[in-house]
């Protein structure tokens, strides 16, 4: 552990969270918008979902731990929505099944600490097409339809409501840019970085209009070690130097 210590920020899920730091991801941008704010830990593993994540928790988000995440951003249920293999087999996860799961999950990572905040975030939608057309040899065939990761991410976020947590409506999110289906996926399921964006935009608005105390949006956030310094770069006059430790020009989006 390096300090000074910071809020901790942990993204836990499937292949989208896993592999959000590539392809300029959501998880890349977070790191960026809250470098020297707070550390983004990454918990994603690849093909999940929420029966693997409830078998977990205890290891993942031990209740005795000495320090607790300010923040869990939770995502399955893309794998979970898949249709069922005939044998049985598979990452399938029927939904009533799946909203105990993930009413687990939320459940466990509320009894953490009194401000650790979640938000969980649902199943987005898929390009039928090239998902139906560009399966590996090596796998079965892949069910996986937008009826049903509609339905699935209808369910998360009535689940989420019920239980007072927030959540992000990434199926409605992605259908609102034009395009969406060649823009927001490397593959038909996974996340370009058009679509990462969009994973982004929808995060910090839920971060801004939480009313957490304190605030986990990044503009709200003490940074560390902001005090003027007579070794910053000297301003034009020569007679000042220029405080950088706020700087954003150099971010692609200037994100609210």
């Amino acid at each position: 552990m390096v300090g000074p210590s910071r809020p901790q920020f942990v993204l836990f899920g499937s292949s989208i969270v896993q592999l959000c730091f590539s392809h300029g991801g959501w998880g890349s941008i977070l790191s960026d918008i809250y470098s020297r704010k707070a550390d983004i830990l990454l918990r994603g593993y690849y093909g999940w979902n929420s029966r693997r994540a409830v078998q977990v928790l205890d290891q993942v988000f031990p209740k005795d731990a000495p320090v607790q995440p300010a923040l869990v951003i939770v995502y399955f249920g893309g794998n979970d929505s898949m249709g069922p293999h005939s044998s049985g087999l598979g990452p399938h996860v029927p939904l009533d099944e799946y909203m105990e799961n993930m009413r687990k999950i939320a459940i466990h990572l509320k009894s953490l600490s009194d401000t650790t905040r979640i938000v969980f975030m649902s199943c987005p939608p898929v390009d039928e097409a090239r998902v139906s057309s560009s399966t590996s040899g090596i796998f079965s065939e892949v069910v996986r339809t937008n009826e049903l990761c509609q339905i699935y991410s209808n369910s998360c976020i009535k689940l989420c409501q019920e239980l007072g947590v927030k959540v992000v409506d990434l199926f409605s999110a992605f259908q609102k840019r034009d395009g969406w289906t060649t823009a927001c996926f490397t593959d038909g399921i996974h996340l370009s970085a058009e679509g990462s964006k969009i994973v982004v935009e929808e995060i910090l608005k839920v971060l801004k209009e939480a009313e957490w105390v304190p605030s986990l949006h990044w503009k709200s956030m003490p940074t560390e070690f902001s005090e003027d310094s007579p070794y910053d770069l000297v301003a034009a006059d020569g007679k000042q130097t220029l405080n950088p430790s706020e700087w954003t020009f150099h971010r692609e989006v200037h994100w609210d």
